[in-house]
C-alpha cells in the first residue's frame, strides 16, 4: 500500500454540512440558497405546517360535532372470570390488579363486572361492582368491598 491509496474506512467520512454564506465560488454564496426575498428568504421566517396560504385553513372547515368532557372519570373494567387467577383468600385491590396487567391506569376507577364464572374464595376492592358481580363474589365465600 502506498500513501496515495489511503482511503479512510467505509462509512468513517461524513463531508461536512452545506457551508453556507462563503463567497460566489462555492456555489452558495449570495443568496446562501435561499431563493430571491420573500417570506422564506427572510430571517425568522418560517410558516407552520398548517398554514395554507390565507386559504380557510381545514381544521376551521371541518363542521365540529359533539363533545368532550374534560371532567369525565375513566373506567377500567374488570370481569369476574379474570379473578380466577389469584389464588383463595387473596385480597384484590386496584394495585394488585395492576402489577398482573388486568388494569391499565392506576388512577382509573376499577368497575368489576359478572361477565364469566367465579371459582374462588376472594375479597375483592373495587370502586364499583355490577349487582350481578356481587352476588357471584359473596356467592363463593367472599367478599365484595366499595372504596
Amino acid at each position: 500500500m502506498k500513501i496515495n491509496e489511503l482511503r479512510p474506512a467505509k462509512g468513517a467520512f461524513h463531508p461536512d454540512e452545506k457551508r453556507v454564506g462563503r463567497g460566489i465560488g462555492s456555489g452558495h454564496g449570495k443568496t446562501s440558497g435561499r431563493g430571491m426575498k420573500g417570506q422564506k428568504a427572510r430571517s425568522g421566517g418560517q410558516i407552520h405546517p398548517r398554514f395554507e396560504g390565507g386559504q380557510m385553513p381545514l381544521v376551521r372547515r371541518v363542521p365540529k360535532r359533539g363533545f368532550h368532557n374534560p371532567c369525565a372519570e375513566e373506567w377500567e373494567i374488570v370481569n369476574v372470570s379474570a379473578l380466577n387467577r389469584f389464588p383463595d383468600g387473596t385480597e384484590v385491590t386496584p394495585e394488585l390488579l395492576q402489577e398482573c396487567g388486568l388494569v391499565e391506569d392506576r388512577r382509573s376507577k376499577v368497575k368489576v363486572l359478572a361477565k364469566g364464572e367465579l371459582a374462588r374464595r376472594l375479597v375483592v376492592k373495587a370502586h364499583a361492582f355490577s349487582a350481578r358481580a356481587k352476588a357471584l363474589i359473596e356467592e363463593r365465600g367472599g367478599k365484595a368491598e366499595v372504596l
